[in-house]
């Protein structure tokens, strides 16, 4: 089995962010990148592997999301020469990341600054849109998490999968099927984990938290956490006690795991599902009001 170990950021605990570096035909590749506010715990980790950030080639994003993608911007401006890979979608949010930061600073209030640090622009020339390979890795659009994933798979079998296939902490057994707003797709989540079993991977590397050795024993299981968790939000559960019940069940399966907290939120959990199912409301409402609906 190849080494992929995660580079641990020690994001407010132990095991919670783990960015993986990778050796590709290209040269090294870093697979996300974390937050700003981790990027000295991301050069020391790169020391301790031999390296310095400016003999990377690639950042390889799986969302734009800041816990995985927030230090691309300051990445760049240290090392001018790193080309940045991520979605077509996410692209222009990297370019521009105003919007990206001014939703982000309403989602965390004043802890924005303590949690992920600056959010710089990455400049438009370092930027390359994902198409079907990069840095020797294929690569294929992996939505329902957010609509800007992406996953890459090497040649050994390895799917670094952002949180595209939830958060399990290594060693543990327990998956969440970590949620959060404002673009969670239940339907597109449901196709991406057709996708991932149809190309049958030997292992995934998701940054929450470690390499996952049973693949085809996870994907069910997270099929199951996702359904058990969007169908409590759908039945109308509050806020608290979806929490309280998401608690309960970590606190069965593992006795507590406070690196699943740090890492997944249960509140915005919550707050991802029941803006979908609000979404999907509306819509149907839209739908059967429409002059052409044959309900009318």
């Amino acid at each position: 089995m190849p080494d992929v170990a995660p580079l641990d950021l020690l994001h407010g605990a132990e095991r919670v962010i783990g960015v993986y570096l990778l050796e590709t035909d290209e040269g090294p590749a870093l697979f996300d990148c974390g937050p700003t506010s981790c990027l000295p715990t991301l050069e020391q980790r790169l020391e301790e592997r031999g390296l310095v950030l400016t003999e990377l080639r690639h950042l390889l994003l799986s969302h734009i999301h800041l816990d995985h993608a927030g230090a691309a911007g300051a990445l760049v401006r240290e090392h001018p020469g790193l080309q940045v890979h991520v979605s077509g979608i996410g692209a222009p949010h990297l370019v521009d990341p105003s919007r990206l930061e001014r939703s982000a600073r309403r989602l965390y209030g004043d802890a924005f600054d303590t949690l992920w640090g600056e959010l710089a622009p990455v400049p438009q020339e370092n930027v390359r849109i994902v198409g079907d390979r990069a840095a020797g890795l294929d690569c294929f659009a992996t939505p329902g998490h957010a609509s800007h994933h992406v996953s890459y798979l090497d040649a050994e079998g390895t799917l670094f999968a952002g949180d595209a296939l939830g958060v399990r902490i290594q060693p543990s057994r327990h998956i969440m099927p970590v949620s959060p707003p404002p673009d969670v797709d239940l339907e597109a989540w449901a196709r991406t984990l057709d996708e991932v079993e149809q190309r049958a991977p030997e292992r995934l590397a998701p940054i929450h938290f470690g390499t996952i050795d049973d693949p085809r024993e996870h994907i069910p299981r997270l099929r199951e956490a996702l359904a058990r968790w969007a169908g409590r939000v759908r039945d109308g559960v509050s806020e608290d006690e979806f929490v309280r019940t998401a608690r309960a069940e970590l606190e069965r399966d593992e006795g507590g795991h406070s690196a699943y907290e740090h890492a997944a939120p249960l509140w915005q959990s919550y707050a991802g599902l029941r803006r979908y199912w609000d979404k999907r409301a509306e819509a149907e409402a839209g739908l059967s009001d429409s002059p052409s609906s044959p309900s009318r």
